[in-house]
């Protein structure tokens, strides 16, 4: 029985991974590398090291650089988010529905800790979440399941107790193969794409979930 829902953040609950994008994008230029919007994509959902890691192979750009950028574009980020960032229309919408039904709630995002917090204080749900679970300090990140895994042992329950939110292919992996329930939110130049066939459940919105769909999955 599905009785615990939890949360991806960027690009899901708050309107983030354009900020995430201008930090990538201008951390990368200064390196001489552009990245194709297909390609930014493709990497979505990724911790800030991996995504550096990834995109420096790719380019043979010298790894000894890396640090130096995941921290200019971690610190791009979150200022770009606290200062412009707004939540997704169906973020309140989403986190009242589960609440009423006594959901338990969880957060399981690839981001800092330090960013939960500016996001969770910005949108005035930062008491929402009775388990908070990052990818920071983990050996792998989405879409290796331990972050999703993690979040279930906090909250006390079996992963096949959870239905979760995704906005990134790579999140949506981490929560099946984790054997939680997960819904897809894709931004909009990507709804059509089959590879969300993957997921139990795919919205261009999380106003359009409901209660037939929930008693469906």
């Amino acid at each position: 029985m599905l009785d615990t829902v939890i949360f991806d953040m960027d690009g899901l609950l708050i309107d983030s991974e354009p900020q995430w994008q201008l930090a990538g994008k201008e951390t990368l230029h200064e390196f001489g590398i552009s990245l194709t919007q297909e390609q930014y994509f493709s990497s979505t959902g990724l911790r800030t090291p991996e995504w550096i890691e990834y995109w420096f192979t790719h380019f043979r750009i010298d790894i000894v650089h890396a640090a130096e950028a995941i921290h200019t574009i971690e610190q791009r980020a979150i200022h770009n988010i606290r200062e412009n960032a707004v939540a997704f229309p169906g973020t309140h919408y989403i986190i009242k529905f589960f609440k009423e039904k006594k959901f338990r709630m969880g957060l399981a995002t690839s981001s800092p800790l330090r960013l939960v917090k500016v996001v969770t204080e910005k949108l005035g749900i930062i008491d929402v979440f009775d388990a908070v679970s990052s990818a920071e300090d983990l050996p792998h990140g989405k879409p290796h399941p331990q972050v999703y895994l993690n979040c279930a042992s906090q909250l006390n329950v079996s992963p096949l107790q959870c239905i979760c939110f995704e906005d990134s292919f790579n999140g949506l992996i981490s929560a099946k193969a984790a054997r939680m329930k997960c819904v897809v939110v894709p931004v909009k130049q990507q709804q059509k794409d089959r590879k969300w066939y993957a997921a139990d459940l795919q919205l261009p919105s999380l106003l359009k979930f409901n209660d037939i769909l929930l008693s469906g999955l």
